[in-house]
């Protein structure tokens, strides 16, 4: 059964981002782990709404395309706490690194960000910068909402059944292993909003549904489906498990993929 959305949604936003949302009254457990990571592809729609907004309305003024998309960045960063990219740097680290499940474990939550970590973000932030830069200069609105959303879709996939905690405690353990029916209602709902591009990322005045945007976004749905399944199952043999490091990486990465797909 998938998760209540309702009340998961209003967990989400109180977990994973910076909106006044109050926290609930007692502490969490895996019912609401569950439901935080089913309803988070909608809080992914929703931010993907408020980042293609802020990119419509500057996309009006004398700044350049570049810096249009890096307040873009900016603006995903500060919403999530920067949970998602301190989960990347981590991760990165943590991947590499030699040594046995215990020592990535370790490494990971050092706190310290290593060279590894810091090649990811810069890399993958300047990426998202640049994609939703042109994007915002070709007025694709949709495909720029779009590639949010599929970053957050991929977190539905990364706490599939088949995937345990790599640690006792943390945001992993709670979510960790929860996901089954939800995969399956996000795979069918993100398909269609892929196929809903050929009318909203058409060209502009085309007028009709357009195959070439629709081909691109179930494209660029594929991928990421499968590159976050093949990335999470890689992290778990090497960490012995999932986690919320795991989550904020896979999170970022699918946006970061899904942007540059959409660009073709």
């Amino acid at each position: 059964m998938v998760p209540d959305r309702p009340r998961g949604l209003h967990l989400a936003a109180s977990w994973l981002t910076v909106l006044p949302v109050p926290q609930p009254p007692s502490p969490p457990d895996r019912t609401d782990g569950a439901r935080v990571i089913a309803a988070v592809p909608v809080l992914g729609l929703l931010l993907g709404c408020a980042a293609a907004a802020i990119a419509f309305g500057l996309h009006h003024t004398a700044l350049p395309a570049l810096v249009i998309g890096a307040l873009c960045v900016v603006f995903g960063a500060l919403i999530s706490r920067g949970m998602h990219v301190d989960g990347l740097a981590d991760t990165a680290d943590g991947l590499g690194c030699y040594g046995d499940p215990e020592r990535v474990r370790a490494v990971m939550r050092s706190g310290d960000i290593g060279p590894f970590g810091t090649a990811a973000l810069v890399l993958t932030l300047l990426l998202q910068a640049l994609a939703i830069g042109y994007l915002t200069v070709e007025s694709r609105w949709y495909a720029i909402a779009f590639a949010i959303f599929l970053g957050r879709y991929t977190v539905v996939i990364a706490c599939r059944r088949a995937l345990a905690a790599a640690n006792a405690d943390g945001f992993g353990a709670l979510v960790a292993g929860t996901q089954r029916t939800s995969i399956a209602v996000w795979t069918v709902l993100s398909a269609v909003l892929a196929v809903g591009a050929g009318w909203l990322d058409a060209p502009s005045g085309a007028g009709a549904f357009d195959w070439v945007p629709a081909v691109r976004a179930l494209i660029a749905l594929a991928v990421v489906s499968v590159g976050a399944y093949a990335f999470t199952r890689h992290c778990a043999r090497r960490m012995g498990g999932t986690s919320g490091d795991v989550l904020g990486a896979t999170l970022e990465l699918s946006t970061t993929v899904a942007l540059v797909a959409l660009l073709f």
